[in-house]
């Protein structure tokens, strides 16, 4: 039977690294990433483990992209075999999250349903106060006071209960809303960040109320000039 080319165990270590970084990332690491996480002192010593994978063969190298790296499909079918690599290496510095843009959602129909989403996108899980499950594009401007502004993506981790002062996104029949949550003994109360708006008031049996998430950030999406 075929092994494969026989690589060294810091050969194997950036090959795992590589394959890893597929996985969670979708897109290959950096020389400068690689070095980071093999604590070597320069970008220079990760392009040569590099070179000396890609003359084994067991990995392409392309110019031009801080990312030109490819897995040959023969090592691709060992790696997924699960030949020598570590499942459970911490990659602090590859901790990224795909998330799903959530365009209208129809009325009663999971917000997560695949007709419901428009794109996905790509962010460092680091810039989320807890992990979100997705991102809400916002309209209008009734919490502008909190920061929230029209056209901004609010990642929103789901869950159905919610603290008094947590910012949550609510559905209300046929619409998404983002507001402050508050409960008070005859009501929940939908509260904006802009005296422009009125608090929305809701019977909490209202069978066309439910609590879809917890903001858990936020991203400004400016349009490039």
């Amino acid at each position: 039977m075929n092994e494969g080319p026989k690589l060294t165990p810091r050969q194997q270590q950036v090959l795992d690294l590589v394959q890893i970084a597929i996985e969670r990332t979708g897109a290959p690491p950096t020389r400068a990433e690689l070095a980071a996480e093999l604590g070597f002192r320069s970008a220079n010593a990760a392009e040569e483990h590099l070179q000396a994978l890609a003359r084994k063969g067991v990995i392409e190298l392309v110019g031009g992209t801080s990312r030109g790296i490819r897995l040959k499909s023969g090592t691709l079918k060992a790696l997924n075999e699960g030949r020598g690599r570590p499942r459970t290496l911490p990659l602090p510095g590859f901790a990224q999250l795909t998330l799903p843009l959530v365009g209208r959602v129809a009325a009663g129909s999971p917000i997560l349903a695949q007709e419901h989403i428009e794109q996905t996108y790509l962010f460092e899980a680091s810039l989320f106060t807890r992990r979100p499950d997705y991102l809400l594009k916002v309209r209008g401007l009734s919490m502008r006071d909190a920061g929230i502004l029209d056209g901004d993506l609010l990642a929103v981790q789901k869950s159905r209960e919610a603290r008094d002062g947590q910012i949550v996104v609510a559905r209300l029949g046929d619409e998404v809303t983002v507001k402050r949550l508050r409960r008070t003994s005859k009501a929940i109360e939908l509260i904006p960040a802009n005296p422009d708006y009125q608090t929305l008031l809701v019977r909490p049996d209202d069978p066309e109320f439910a609590l879809e998430g917890i903001a858990v950030g936020l991203v400004r999406n400016t349009p490039l000039s």
